[in-house]
């Protein structure tokens, strides 16, 4: 076999591909398609390389030559066939992606049966194959068949559509087969985070792949600004050598060090303003009975212009709406006015409407809406109290407020770890005091950070911060539940679920784990490190610890969020008196108490300080 740095004839590369065809010199590899948002890995992507150090060890050398010699459907059905049965040796999880050339699926090679044949010999089930058709040869263009394209389906498998966006074919072929999967070519994705018109393209793609029920798939990301832009436009999975390079062994978890850092996304808005509710989008819209005349809603919209849509209400219950635009159409038609104007409104009601209760967050509303199947229920929001009609909301002013909001996260959340930061966090603890809500507050706190940073480094430390902020959001995120980052190494979880103690203790122990990792060998088997104190003294520091301090704060008793604070900084001054983590629960509910209250308060906190 001639190496790669030789200069290589094409009739010496047909002999060398003749010759890896009849031994199978064939080596399969598997890159990740990685879940963004949760850092799971969800399949592979099945690829091939030829024998290595030599010229047809890259997959362009190997396919080039196969295309000159018209032998590239016989080196495919071969790749396929390698791919599955290393797969299958490893036993892997997840779904398989095979390539599968259009012009392929109506040739002779193309034998009906081949793969699912292969794949009941080798154990494997049809529903973890996806088939991934691309246009990529020059004469792909003529062999598509959207019959045999249905046969695969027929039997079970899933299709996906390669190289989004490289041309008209890519576009067509989403259209005509409606595939389960598309994949955004890496043109779009290189540096999407500096090039406008490249985020709109791909913002355009998801929004069309919502409407036609598919998954999107980014391909080429090779920057972690790059996925983090792009879960921020909706895109949920993405593949790319960020993410993981192509392996004889297919990957099974993604590095949590490499995750992309939280975006400003619908789903943490919560964590700015959980007062922000439906009852700020209402507009007090006048509503039409059921048994209301053509005739009369058509007045109604003559005397507000500027409403799309009529409620229509039955004893206080919204049934659904009237829409403008189909009143028109109905009138637009031969005698259209005449035939209906004296029928009852509810002859033409529409019944696909957004029901939201008042009292509905925004961030629940916003994902109502982009939860639905059904693109048509997007105009229209009915707001209710106790499911009765109360008025309207309009999509364009959620869509407002919630960029208002994502504006407002940006503003104070810290750039580290995306959370919130001192203003949001002591609004809500005002607003919970005010609405004399149950809650506690614990305060989080590293010990020994600063002898850590020093020896290991900023970007060492920022790893510890990150994982503090991933842990949190990994075991107290609930849906009433505040995370807040304070600032360095300091953090603040506001709890209203039961089960704070449960989750204040997972975090401790998995910190403990975790953190161990970013040791050096020397200094885990040591069990801490040397260095300089603050006075400059050479000491032995323990391992990292998280001190957590909880508080529960009584809301009929302290008047503002500064004694909350105080009360938390005194909760979290008691739990970093060891060195190693700990969880200090404190009694004390109040700043200010009458001196007895006091001393058994005091007590309680000492008593705690053991649990």
């Amino acid at each position: 076999m001639l190496l790669a740095s030789e200069e290589v004839s094409a009739e010496s590369r047909r002999k060398m591909l003749l010759e890896i065809l009849e031994s199978e010199a064939l080596y399969p590899h598997f890159q990740p398609i990685v879940d963004l948002k949760k850092g799971s890995v969800i399949g592979h992507e099945a690829l091939i390389r030829g024998p290595a150090g030599s010229v047809m060890a890259s997959p362009g050398a190997l396919f080039q030559t196969a295309i000159e010699n018209n032998l590239l459907h016989t080196l495919e059905l071969l790749c396929r066939r390698c791919s599955l049965e290393k797969f299958a040796e490893l036993k892997s999880e997840g779904k398989l992606f095979l390539n599968i050339s259009a012009s392929l699926l109506g040739t002779p090679e193309h034998t009906e049966g081949f793969t699912s044949d292969l794949l009941q010999e080798l154990g494997i089930s049809i529903s973890d194959i996806v088939i991934e058709i691309s246009e990529q040869h020059p004469f792909d263009q003529h062999g598509l068949s959207n019959n045999a394209v249905q046969y695969y389906r027929s039997m079970g498998f899933q299709v996906a559509v390669d190289d989004l966006g490289t041309g008209y074919s890519g576009l067509k072929l989403w259209s005509d087969l409606k595939p389960e999967y598309v994949k955004i070519d890496k043109h779009f994705v290189s540096r999407i985070d500096c090039e406008p018109v490249k985020r709109e393209f791909v913002r355009a793609i998801c929004n069309i792949s919502k409407v036609m029920g598919c998954k999107v798939i980014a391909e080429g990301i090779e920057r972690q600004e790059e996925a983090e832009v792009l879960l921020e436009l909706g895109i949920t999975y993405g593949q790319g050598f960020f993410l993981g390079y192509p392996s004889p062994e297919p990957q099974v978890s993604w590095c949590k060090l490499n995750k992309p850092a939280p975006v400003a996304s619908v789903e943490n808005l919560t964590q700015f303003n959980n007062a922000e509710t439906a009852l700020s989008l209402l507009r007090h819209t006048p509503a039409i009975a059921p048994t209301d005349t053509v005739l009369h809603v058509s007045e109604q919209f003559n005397a507000h212009p500027d409403l799309a849509s009529l409620p229509v209400v039955d004893q206080g219950t919204p049934l659904g709406v009237v829409r403008k635009s189909d009143l028109l159409e109905l009138f637009s038609t031969q005698y259209g006015r005449a035939l209906y104007e004296k029928k009852p409104a509810a002859r033409i009601i529409c019944e696909k409407v957004l029901l939201v209760e008042a009292e509905m967050s925004l961030v629940e509303v916003s994902r109502l809406v982009t939860d639905q199947d059904n693109p048509s229920l997007l105009q229209d929001i009915i707001i209710t109290q106790d499911s009765c009609y109360l008025g309207m909301g309009n999509l364009r002013d959620l869509l407002k407020r919630i960029t208002e909001l994502k504006i407002q996260n940006a503003k104070y959340a810290n750039p580290l770890t995306m959370l919130p930061g001192n203003v949001p966090i002591n609004n809500e603890v005002e607003r919970l005091l005010e609405q004399t809500e149950d809650f506690y507050v614990a305060y989080f706190d590293l010990n020994n950070f600063k002898p850590f940073n020093d020896c290991y480094g900023y970007s060492k430390g920022d790893q510890v911060i990150r994982l503090v902020g991933e842990l949190l959001t990994a075991h107290a995120k609930r849906d009433h539940n505040f995370i807040g980052h304070v600032g360095g190494d300091d953090f603040v979880v506001i709890f209203r679920s039961s089960d704070w103690k449960m989750s204040c203790e997972r975090i401790l122990r998995q910190f403990d784990d975790e953190v161990r990792s970013l040791y050096a060998p020397k200094d885990l088997q040591n069990e801490g490190l040397w260095a300089l104190d603050r006075q400059g003294g050479r000491t032995f520091f323990p391992l990292l610890g998280l001190a957590i301090g909880v508080v529960h704060p009584d809301p009929y008793r302290c008047s503002s969020y500064h004694e909350v604070a105080e009360l938390a900084a005194m909760a979290k001054k008691e739990a970093k008196k060891t060195a190693s983590s700990s969880l200090f629960i404190s009694r004390r509910r109040c700043i200010s108490l009458p001196e007895e209250e006091a001393g058994e308060q005091r007590k309680d906190e000492v008593f705690s300080d053991a649990g």
